[in-house]
């Protein structure tokens, strides 16, 4: 399988902290890959140092499709196809769910958006009933979903995610890992990061496990479900 997301001895600096320290991991076409570990690990770091949103690395290499994007905008970096659904959901909370979407196509014709707003709503047909409410008064689950929705939007050629379950209900959990897997079976790779390790090591081919800004243990997803140390540090396994 190709590679589209090669990250190459990537280091990256918070002041004097270093943050994270030769990171190297890679997402081919039609997998799903994740990235565990604790709180404070570099997981969330890796995802902004890859989209840009941290501005320029300390040294190493991005590449998306065959070319460095490593020095780019954030927005330039959505451009060619690599979106980011934020910790937290980040969606305009005044804007209806509607506008929320179309956001997400903002760099397309309007014609592909409406297409794809479409298929969207099929995706979540929860998004299609609110399409008209505002976004802030959403459900916790709701507005996750709106997240992944707003990043379809953008036609990726592939998606990153830090914690889509973040503070979410055990069956809104069991929806959005739904929802991903379809994602993915519809040729969309995905780049995961998840506080539930075990849930995302289920649904990935591949996983990396991050320490104190190195990754320290990189296998699929099979093998480190059923790794000792993984088990015992990340699946609350003895």
């Amino acid at each position: 399988m190709t590679n589209l997301l090669e990250v190459k001895n990537l280091h990256f600096h918070y002041g004097k902290i270093h943050a994270l320290k030769g990171v190297s991991l890679e997402v081919r076409e039609g997998e799903i890959v994740t990235l565990i570990g604790g709180n404070g690990a570099g997981k969330t770091t890796t995802l902004r140092a890859i989209s840009g949103l941290l501005g320029k690395i300390t040294s190493g290499e991005i590449r998306f499709l065959g070319e460095r994007i490593d020095g780019l905008k954030p927005h330039v970096i959505a451009s060619r196809g690599l979106a980011q659904c934020l910790e937290g959901r980040h969606i305009f909370g005044n804007l209806t769910v509607r506008e929320n979407l179309n956001m997400g196509a903002y760099l397309r014709s309007p014609k592909e958006a409406t297409h794809d707003l479409e298929h969207v709503y099929t995706l979540f047909p929860r998004l299609y009933e609110r399409r008209d409410q505002r976004a802030g008064t959403l459900s916790g689950g709701e507005q996750q979903m709106l997240a992944v929705g707003r990043a379809l939007m953008q036609k990726p050629r592939l998606i990153m995610m830090d914690e889509p379950s973040l503070g979410l209900a055990p069956k809104v959990i069991q929806d959005i890992f739904s929802i991903i897997k379809k994602i993915n079976a519809e040729g969309i790779p995905v780049l995961l990061v998840e506080q539930n390790s075990n849930v995302a090591l289920k649904i990935a081919n591949r996983g990396y496990v991050i320490e104190m800004g190195e990754i320290v243990m990189a296998d699929s997803a099979e093998r480190l479900r059923s790794d000792e140390a993984v088990k015992k540090s990340y699946l609350g396994m003895s």
